[in-house]
Formats: C-alpha cells, structure tokens, sequence
C-alpha cells in the first residue's frame, strides 16, 4: 500500500501562519491545525508532527508579499510544496466571511480536489536578478518624479525652455537661471541634486545588471533577445527576469494568457462587446529609460 497523503493549507503572514490539514480522500476531515510562528525551526516541527511514517505531506500556500522562502525551505527537506495564484483560488458566489482560518482550510481542501493553480517558483539566483531588474525600474521611476517635482517648479517661476529638456545645453540653461527671491536658489539647487542623485542611483543598478548578467543561467537567453531590432540589454533582462524560462509555456496561446494578451468577449442575447487584447498591469514592468 502507499502512503497515505494529508494536504496542508498554509495561510502565510508576516509574523504567523494560520495552518489547516485536510485528509485525503474526498469526504475526508478538514480540520483546523492552530497558528504557528512564521520561523524555519516552527515549520521543521511543524512538518514532523503531521508527517509520521507512512503520510506524504503535500503543502500549498497563495502567492503573496512573504515570497517563496516557506517553499524552496520545506521543498529542500523533500516536502511537496506548491505557490499558488491568488486570482485563481475558486470562490463561492455570497461568500462575504474571510478569515485566517477559513482562508488556511479552504486552501487545503482545494489543494486536495487539485482546484488550485500553482505558480512558476524561481530559483533564488533568479529571484535575485529580478529583485535588482525591479529596483533599477524603482530608481528609474524616482528620476522621473524628480524631474517632475524640477519642471513643476520652474513652471510655477514662468521658466519656459523650450526644447528638448535633460541635456547639456538644458542643464546650462538651468545653471544660469535667476530668480527675485534667493530662496528660489536653494530650492531650485535641491530639486537639481535630487535629479543627480536619482541619476546616479539608475546608472549605478544598471551597471550592477551588466554585471551580474555574466553569471545569470538565463543569460544566453538575454543575449538571444537581443539580436531582435529595439531589445537593449536592460529591456532584455527585464523581460526575462519577469517572465522566467519561455520553455515553461507549451505553447505561444500559454505565454500570451501569462502576460494577459488575450482577447476578451462579453456577449448575452442580442448584444455582443468585443474588446482588444490588453495585458494584466505589472505582469511584465517596463525597463524605463
């Protein structure tokens, strides 16, 4: 005989974990664990508890803001462990009770009826490469509200350049700027440093993907994308740092419901409304300037 399974909901929080098992078999008991601290020692104990000899343990928790610690944790001490997406947990219509609890069974009793999608988990090299991708697009939208925050100002003094702005010749257009109030001064030199230091910061975390592509696994991928006309290096790795490993979609219909390129249609009786493709937001981030 095999083992006998026992499905584990996992409802992940910062400081806690609300955990609810479910036995196997269709009509078998879902039942309310109790709450353990968010810690690897309290998951060890927790995974010796309920895994005894001959039960297979098979965990799953939603995708959230903790990340993939718990899973690659319980995955590297041979405990199946799957992420799973939020927007595609199947939810009663009227049900209007959310709690921890009911979160955590609900959870592994879809987990036991395999209704629960489980998403891509990257590697932590991976994860890495796209925690820096993500802070350059940071720095890269912190530039662009200083440059906001400069022009504002300069338009509320009647300081019209005229050209295309950020340049050499823009920036002696600022340097020579004069002002009645010498107040103006001070805040025109602080919205220029702000400028500069957001400058620095994107060039620096640019310079930091360029070297750290080198040892990146997906790197000849990156250098693949970039024989196409209008991939640069940054918009490359961006692109692959979001998406992952292309060889994980079967198919191009599979990648292109991934970023949300699908048509949509909402037709009843005699009506018919067609929409065109339009991607999810924050699927794939732009790379920015």
């Amino acid at each position: 005989m095999g083992d006998r399974i026992t499905y584990v909901g996992l409802d992940v929080h910062k400081e806690a974990i609300v955990v609810a098992v479910a036995e196997g078999g269709l009509r078998g008991e879902v039942r309310d664990y109790g709450r353990i601290a968010n810690t690897p020692a309290a998951l060890d104990r927790l995974m010796c508890k309920l895994g005894g000899e001959g039960v297979r343990l098979r965990v799953c928790y939603e995708a959230g803001p903790c990340g993939y610690g718990i899973q690659r944790h319980l995955s590297a001490r041979g405990h199946e462990c799957v992420v799973v997406a939020p927007s595609l947990i199947p939810k009663r219509a009227g049900d209007r009770v959310k709690t921890d609890r009911r979160d955590a069974a609900g959870l592994a009793r879809l987990h036991r009826a395999g209704e629960l999608t489980a998403v891509w988990v990257p590697d932590a090299r991976h994860e890495a490469m796209r925690d820096l991708v993500r802070a350059r697009l940071d720095a890269v939208h912190a530039l662009r509200r200083a440059r906001q925050q400069l022009s504002g100002f300069l338009l509320r003094q009647g300081c019209h350049y005229g050209r295309p702005a950020w340049t050499k010749l823009h920036r002696r257009w600022l340097a020579g700027l004069k002002f009645e109030q010498a107040v103006h001064h001070i805040v025109l030199e602080d919205y220029i440093a702000a400028v500069e230091a957001a400058e620095a910061r994107r060039d620096r975390l640019t310079a930091q993907i360029e070297a750290m592509l080198p040892d990146w696994t997906l790197a000849p991928v990156v250098a693949a994308l970039q024989t196409m006309r209008g991939m640069a290096l940054v918009n490359a790795a961006t692109l692959i740092a979001e998406v992952g490993d292309f060889s994980r979609f079967a198919n191009p219909r599979q990648l292109m419901a991934y970023l949300g390129l699908v048509p949509s249609e909402h037709s009843s009786g005699a009506r018919l409304r067609r929409a065109v493709a339009s991607p999810k937001p924050a699927t794939v981030r732009p790379a920015g300037c």
